[in-house]
């Protein structure tokens, strides 16, 4: 049976410890695999690549795979606002790797990375990738991005921008759709058992949480029709 190998890493905290700015940031990097195969992929690399890779190391396993939920610099590397974070690039040469992104993402992942098309395996929703014997379902939850994703096992989802403990993705940046993120809150992600536990891109909020008291806290949830909701966000 498989051994899942999961763990949620803290920017600032867990990995690049001393940097002011990442710290400020508040970015989760995940790790997901299969510990009897020895087995792992990535989620969201940045800011510290170095010691994502060295944590991998060191604890036996091997990284086989980046995943990205979608192409801001502060979660796959690049330039924003004059700082340029560190990501997919490096980890190319301490690992290289495949990068699993939507189809509709990956344009824009290789517009801040610089990343070759041959670097990428485009996915639409519903598709998985296996590590080991362990199943991740990506699913297609645009509004922060048009193709951003959110990365499923069975009782936890991976929701980097899409969906935070308090709040949600913004969606006044390039490519943002205010009207998407309502479907994707309200329809797209509604199904998800209350005991599913929630591991967003943030700690905005907090670190996890179990989607009941998501749904019960997070005032983004609560916003009745989407008159209402456009209205709320500007």
């Amino acid at each position: 049976m498989a051994d899942l190998y999961f763990k949620q890493l803290l920017v600032g905290r867990d990995i690049g410890r001393g940097d002011p700015i990442a710290s400020q940031m508040q970015n989760f990097v995940y790790l997901i695999g299969d510990r009897t195969a020895g087995e792992c992929v990535v989620v969201d690399p940045a800011w510290a690549v170095d010691d994502i890779v060295d944590l991998v190391e060191d604890e036996g396993m091997k990284l086989v795979g980046a995943l990205a939920t979608h192409y801001h610099p502060d979660h796959v590397g690049g330039t924003m606002y004059g700082l340029t974070v560190e990501g997919l690039p490096r980890l190319m040469e301490r690992a290289p790797c495949k990068v699993h992104a939507h189809k509709l993402e990956v344009a824009g992942i290789r517009k801040v990375t610089g990343l070759d098309e041959s670097d990428f395996v485009k996915h639409d929703s519903g598709d998985k990738v296996k590590v080991g014997d362990i199943e991740i379902d990506l699913l297609h939850t645009p509004g922060h991005t048009p193709g951003s994703l959110c990365f499923r096992l069975k009782s936890a989802i991976v929701a980097g921008d899409t969906l935070f403990l308090q709040g949600c993705g913004r969606v006044d940046l390039p490519g943002g759709d205010p009207e998407e993120m309502y479907h994707t809150l309200t329809q797209r992600l509604s199904t998800l058992p209350a005991d599913t536990v929630l591991y967003p891109g943030h700690a905005y909020g907090g670190e996890f949480a179990e989607m009941g008291e998501v749904r019960r806290t997070n005032q983004y949830l609560s916003i009745p029709d989407l008159a209402t909701w456009m209205k709320h966000m500007g």
